[in-house]
């Protein structure tokens, strides 16, 4: 049976199946953020003794490894897969999620670990890009939008239930416990796709050399910039939630998954906020977006101390954020002409540079001794870039449109 004559049910159980894998995306993502202290102590002892803050910053190179897998992964496998069935391209990532992750539960030492890292976030973009795809046509004309929205709850729901009860099991059984069950998920995700996929074909007239000439579209760098930059404002927070929790809110261990949870909540209703605001005004959703996450940022940096007030604005900065994100897809595919398929990939590797970025220089201002806030300053400084960046691309579109007679 084809995708374009699916029963109802038929139809339910496929994109169910992808979504299990966007499950497992998201928590194998993000479940590392709360666990830095965890990895730290266990991978680098020696430096762990010497000085904390030293081992998390370098922990969190994992992190950003991972992010830079994204980022080479997501254009250049979308691009190269293109022409094949995607439903058999869906079944060799879910697979190949599955490897990668199972090699960081065994991986023994924290340079095997850190490869690991890399290597699980390849696929990582190329199974959202063709995934979203595949989920399209599954339902069909009219509810094409509804299939990839379908599809992309497994990651805002990894971050409501996956990664704080993969951050709690990581805290009680060892952190690789929690990507134990993560290799588990990806594995259920290979088996359901293989049976509940209908053939999708490729288009064999695609190459990767034909999809990577939307980079020559400038529109579309400045699109990337402002994911990678503005976006990166909350993964600098994001990334050391857990020693903000302990160490400048004087919170206990088991508050780490509950704070997780508020971001994971704000994330999944911003989600669908900033759909609908970007539905209503692309362009007023983006820059409000990007100067709400500055404020809230800075609001965060300016009241950590208080438990309850850090509650409260860690779901706002996961609110905004994630009401940014389907924003600037939009833009991206607005921008991208007829490159739509390497264009819902590429937005995952943009994304990903900013949690590349947003990790490493929050890493740097723990290192440099300005203590576990600072990471929220350099969330505000990020988002204020992105916000430059998105303010350029509306002016030259603005300047560059026919003027009408």
């Amino acid at each position: 049976m084809t995708s374009s004559n699916l029963t109802r049910g038929a139809a339910t159980w496929a994109l169910l199946s992808l979504a299990v894998g966007s499950f497992g995306i998201g928590m194998t993502e993000f479940v590392v953020m709360g666990l830095l202290p965890n990895i730290g102590s266990d991978l680098l002892p020696s430096l762990w003794q010497l000085r904390q803050e030293d081992a998390i910053y370098q922990a969190g190179w994992l992190i950003s490894l991972y992010a830079l897998g994204v980022v080479v992964g997501a254009p250049t496998i979308a691009g190269a897969v293109a022409k094949y069935p995607r439903h058999r391209v869906m079944i060799g990532l879910a697979l190949a999620l599955t490897v990668f992750n199972a090699l960081t539960f065994l991986a023994p030492t924290f340079e095997w670990v850190a490869a690991s890292r890399f290597l699980a976030g390849l696929p990582h973009g190329a199974y959202f890009g063709i995934g979203a795809l595949v989920a399209a046509d599954v339902l069909g004309p009219g509810k094409r939008a509804k299939g990839v929205a379908f599809v992309l709850t497994g990651l805002t729901v990894a971050n409501v239930v996956g990664v704080p009860l993969g951050t709690y099991l990581g805290q009680q059984l060892g952190w690789r416990a929690a990507f134990m069950v993560v290799a588990a998920i990806f594995a259920t995700a290979t088996v359901l796709i293989a049976f509940f996929v209908p053939e999708h074909p490729g288009d064999p007239s695609r190459t990767l050399r034909a999809e990577l000439k939307v980079f020559r579209i400038g529109q579309v760098w400045l699109a990337l910039g402002v994911g990678a930059i503005g976006f990166g404002g909350f993964f600098a927070v994001y990334s050391y939630v857990a020693p903000l929790v302990t160490e400048v809110a004087g919170s206990p261990e088991w508050v780490v998954p509950i704070v997780l949870v508020l971001i994971g909540l704000g994330m999944t209703v911003g989600n669908l906020v900033g759909g609908h605001l970007a539905d209503v005004d692309l362009k007023r959703t983006l820059i409000g977006g990007l100067v709400g996450l500055a404020a809230v940022l800075a609001l965060l940096a300016l009241t950590a101390t208080w438990i309850w007030a850090l509650a409260f604005f860690v779901f706002a900065v996961g609110f905004v954020a994630s009401a940014l994100s389907p924003t600037i897809q939009t833009r991206l595919m607005d921008v991208a002409e007829d490159n739509q398929s390497i264009a819902a990939a590429l937005n995952h590797s943009a994304l990903n540079i900013g949690n590349s970025l947003g990790a490493f220089l929050g890493g740097v201002v723990i290192a440099a001794g300005w203590g576990f806030g600072a990471p929220a300053w350099v969330g505000v400084g990020l988002a204020l870039a992105g916000l430059v960046l998105a303010s350029a691309s509306l002016v030259l579109e603005r300047r560059r449109a026919p003027v009408a007679v």
